[in-house]
């Protein structure tokens, strides 16, 4: 059984030239799921095992394999009111193992096919790029919480810049049209185009009091190992997500900042310190010294603190 560890893309600035296809850039949870004699199981980027969160999701990938065995890749999005991908909603999903009925009411989740990895037992990881798409759309059928994404062969930035604006999506994805699936490694041949920046933070401390969070204070680790400074975030939660955090956090509180003594924050009073250990998505304008503009997304679970890395002169992680 070959790895389900998916296949990463490299942010950049959008490729030009011919010899890439164009997918968009959904903003959920990355999830690469086995159909096996009718069995499903679903992973999340670390490998973790998320198939029980997502009851809808394995009841409809049965019917959308319609009976074939197959590994396929995606990512796991919940809606908003106005039809756009939601992370902060979706984190309602991510953090419940077991979802009740009302929470499968409220906050539906689908699955985004967009790449197939295994087909009837067969590797299919090392056909190209354009190949596998069409395997994936011959071989899955969009039904219910399994939708299989289009894609745009021989297009070009700006058109498809322009629809995930129109449709409030977080970017596009260019991939090349002969590429393989390469399991578990980050690949130039696949480019993420975000269209707002984004990136993953380390929740360092927090302010306000025991049960309300008015900011949190975030960091990143350089290539060195050092765990830096980046900022402070202050925006992005709704009361509830502030009730709660402040719950998580005073879990892990600790008497000290984490952060290396050199990248420091200044502020260093009326702050609540925690371990290092919870990482949150953030969008932000740009980074100098510091964030700027940073809002908050959510938590999540689907990666550990050692993969959030912040060069020294990288702005998108």
């Amino acid at each position: 059984m070959a790895s389900m560890a998916p296949m990463l893309a490299t942010a950049g600035p959008p490729p030009s030239g011919s010899g890439w296809s164009w997918e968009m850039k959904f903003d959920g949870q990355r999830c690469v799921a086995r159909i096996a004699s009718g069995k499903v199981s679903l992973l999340s980027r670390n490998l973790s095992p998320i198939t029980s969160t997502y009851p809808e999701i394995t009841a409809a990938l049965v019917n959308a394999s319609g009976g074939r065995d197959v590994v396929v890749d995606g990512e796991i999005v919940a809606l908003d009111a106005a039809g756009r991908p939601s992370f902060s909603l979706l984190q309602r999903r991510m953090h419940t193992p077991r979802p009740g009925r009302r929470l499968l009411t409220d906050v539906p989740a689908a699955f985004y096919l967009f790449d197939v990895l295994e087909l009837d037992g067969s590797d299919v990881a090392p056909l190209p790029y354009l190949e596998r798409r069409e395997l994936l759309d011959t071989s899955l059928t969009s039904t219910g919480a399994v939708q299989v994404t289009p894609y745009w062969p021989d297009s070009s930035a700006e058109p498809m810049l322009e629809l995930a604006t129109t449709f409030g999506l977080e970017g596009v994805v260019a991939k090349r049209a002969t590429s393989r699936y390469v399991r578990g490694q980050r690949s130039p041949a696949w480019v993420k185009v975000p269209l707002r920046l984004s990136a993953e933070v380390i929740v360092c401390g927090w302010t306000g009091g025991p049960t309300m969070v008015r900011s949190l204070l975030v960091g990143g680790y350089r290539p060195s190992g050092e765990l830096v400074y980046l900022g402070e975030v202050g925006t992005g939660f709704t009361q509830r997500h502030r009730r709660e955090i402040a719950e998580q956090l005073a879990a892990i509180a600790r008497p000290e900042h984490p952060f290396t003594t050199e990248h420091s924050p200044t502020r260093i009073t009326n702050v609540r310190w925690v371990r290092p250990v919870l990482i949150g998505t953030i969008e932000y304008r740009e980074l100098t010294r510091r964030l700027r503009h940073p809002s908050w997304k959510g938590l999540r679970t689907d990666k550990t603190p050692d993969e959030v890395i912040w060069p020294e002169h990288d702005t998108q992680p």
